[in-house]
Protein backbone atom coordinates (compact mmCIF):
# COMPACT_ATOMS: atom_id res chain seq x y z
CA UNK A 1 0.00 0.00 0.00
CA UNK A 2 1.43 3.29 -1.30
CA UNK A 3 1.92 6.13 1.79
CA UNK A 4 -0.09 9.07 1.91
CA UNK A 5 1.23 11.40 0.01
CA UNK A 6 1.71 14.84 2.44
CA UNK A 7 3.63 17.19 -0.09
CA UNK A 8 0.94 20.22 -0.25
CA UNK A 9 0.49 20.00 3.99
CA UNK A 10 2.69 23.15 4.38
CA UNK A 11 0.84 24.90 1.97
CA UNK A 12 -2.69 23.72 3.82
CA UNK A 13 -1.29 24.83 7.18
CA UNK A 14 0.41 28.53 6.38
CA UNK A 15 -2.92 28.98 4.29
CA UNK A 16 -5.39 28.44 7.56
CA UNK A 17 -1.93 30.37 9.30
CA UNK A 18 -2.60 33.37 7.37
CA UNK A 19 -6.69 33.19 7.44
CA UNK A 20 -6.61 33.03 11.41
CA UNK A 21 -4.10 36.05 11.17
CA UNK A 22 -6.01 38.51 9.20
CA UNK A 23 -9.15 37.82 10.43
CA UNK A 24 -8.37 38.05 14.26
CA UNK A 25 -8.85 41.51 16.21
CA UNK A 26 -6.94 41.83 18.92
CA UNK A 27 -8.46 43.81 21.84
CA UNK A 28 -6.80 46.77 22.58
CA UNK A 29 -8.43 47.74 25.74
CA UNK A 30 -8.66 45.49 29.00
CA UNK A 31 -11.76 46.38 30.43
CA UNK A 32 -11.29 46.85 33.99
CA UNK A 33 -14.90 47.65 34.81
CA UNK A 34 -17.66 44.98 33.87
CA UNK A 35 -18.23 44.58 30.78
CA UNK A 36 -21.37 47.47 29.86
CA UNK A 37 -24.37 46.16 28.58
CA UNK A 38 -24.90 48.69 26.20
CA UNK A 39 -28.59 50.15 25.57
CA UNK A 40 -30.37 49.31 21.85
CA UNK A 41 -31.44 51.55 19.55
CA UNK A 42 -33.27 51.38 16.03
CA UNK A 43 -31.20 54.08 13.97
CA UNK A 44 -27.25 53.11 14.05
CA UNK A 45 -24.53 53.52 11.96
CA UNK A 46 -21.19 52.16 12.33
CA UNK A 47 -17.75 54.20 12.94
CA UNK A 48 -15.52 53.73 9.75
CA UNK A 49 -12.15 55.09 11.36
CA UNK A 50 -11.54 53.55 14.25
CA UNK A 51 -8.20 55.22 14.42
CA UNK A 52 -9.74 58.33 15.19
CA UNK A 53 -12.21 57.28 18.00
CA UNK A 54 -11.57 58.01 21.65
CA UNK A 55 -13.85 55.26 23.95
CA UNK A 56 -14.76 56.34 27.09
CA UNK A 57 -16.20 53.50 28.85
CA UNK A 58 -18.73 53.99 31.58
CA UNK A 59 -20.15 50.94 34.04
CA UNK A 60 -19.81 49.40 37.20
CA UNK A 61 -16.30 48.19 39.20
CA UNK A 62 -15.78 44.79 38.98
CA UNK A 63 -14.29 44.96 42.75
CA UNK A 64 -17.80 46.26 44.05
CA UNK A 65 -17.23 49.34 44.53
CA UNK A 66 -20.81 51.83 44.56
CA UNK A 67 -21.35 54.30 41.65
CA UNK A 68 -20.41 54.25 38.38
CA UNK A 69 -16.64 53.74 37.40
CA UNK A 70 -14.99 55.72 34.04
CA UNK A 71 -12.15 54.08 32.37
CA UNK A 72 -10.03 55.45 30.02
CA UNK A 73 -7.87 53.28 27.86
CA UNK A 74 -6.47 51.02 30.41
CA UNK A 75 -7.06 52.59 33.69
CA UNK A 76 -10.19 53.62 35.62
CA UNK A 77 -10.13 57.47 35.56
CA UNK A 78 -11.89 60.38 36.95
CA UNK A 79 -14.15 63.43 35.07
CA UNK A 80 -11.14 65.29 35.61
CA UNK A 81 -8.93 62.76 33.53
CA UNK A 82 -11.51 63.29 30.36
CA UNK A 83 -9.46 66.67 29.19
CA UNK A 84 -5.74 65.33 29.34
CA UNK A 85 -6.66 62.33 27.31
CA UNK A 86 -8.72 63.42 24.96
CA UNK A 87 -5.77 66.48 24.14
CA UNK A 88 -3.44 63.43 24.04
CA UNK A 89 -5.53 62.21 21.36
CA UNK A 90 -5.49 65.55 19.75
CA UNK A 91 -1.52 65.21 19.73
CA UNK A 92 -0.92 62.12 18.47
CA UNK A 93 -3.26 62.55 15.06
CA UNK A 94 -2.36 64.53 11.64
CA UNK A 95 -3.13 67.97 12.04
CA UNK A 96 -5.51 67.34 8.73
CA UNK A 97 -7.60 64.27 11.05
CA UNK A 98 -8.21 66.98 14.36
CA UNK A 99 -11.58 68.21 12.64
CA UNK A 100 -12.77 64.08 11.97
CA UNK A 101 -12.00 63.01 15.65
CA UNK A 102 -14.93 61.40 17.29
CA UNK A 103 -15.29 60.74 20.88
CA UNK A 104 -17.71 57.34 21.76
CA UNK A 105 -19.31 56.61 25.15
CA UNK A 106 -19.56 53.21 25.64
CA UNK A 107 -22.46 53.28 28.71
CA UNK A 108 -23.91 50.45 30.71
CA UNK A 109 -27.39 50.67 30.34
CA UNK A 110 -27.65 50.98 34.11
CA UNK A 111 -24.98 53.86 34.54
CA UNK A 112 -26.47 56.93 36.35
CA UNK A 113 -27.48 60.17 33.62
CA UNK A 114 -25.37 62.39 35.98
CA UNK A 115 -22.18 60.62 34.97
CA UNK A 116 -22.61 61.14 31.35
CA UNK A 117 -24.08 64.28 31.90
CA UNK A 118 -20.66 65.26 33.82
CA UNK A 119 -18.65 63.39 30.82
CA UNK A 120 -20.36 65.49 28.10
CA UNK A 121 -19.84 68.74 30.22
CA UNK A 122 -15.74 67.91 30.10
CA UNK A 123 -15.97 67.38 26.47
CA UNK A 124 -18.10 70.24 25.53
CA UNK A 125 -15.24 72.42 28.19
CA UNK A 126 -12.37 71.32 25.45
CA UNK A 127 -14.46 71.63 22.66
CA UNK A 128 -14.92 68.09 21.65
CA UNK A 129 -18.09 68.11 20.13
CA UNK A 130 -18.31 65.07 18.33
CA UNK A 131 -19.76 62.20 20.49
CA UNK A 132 -21.34 59.24 19.41
CA UNK A 133 -23.31 56.73 22.12
CA UNK A 134 -22.85 53.49 21.46
CA UNK A 135 -25.82 50.95 21.36
CA UNK A 136 -26.59 47.72 19.69
CA UNK A 137 -29.06 46.97 16.54
CA UNK A 138 -32.67 46.87 18.71
CA UNK A 139 -34.19 43.53 17.21
CA UNK A 140 -37.57 44.74 14.53
CA UNK A 141 -40.98 43.97 15.60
Amino acid sequence: MPAVNTASLPDIVFMLLFFFMVTTTMREVELKIKEPKLPEATEIKKLKEKNLVSFIYVGKSKKGVKGDRIQLNDKISTVNDIKNFILAKRESVAPSDKNRLTTSIKADVGSEVGTIYDIKEKLRDINALKINYSALQAQKK
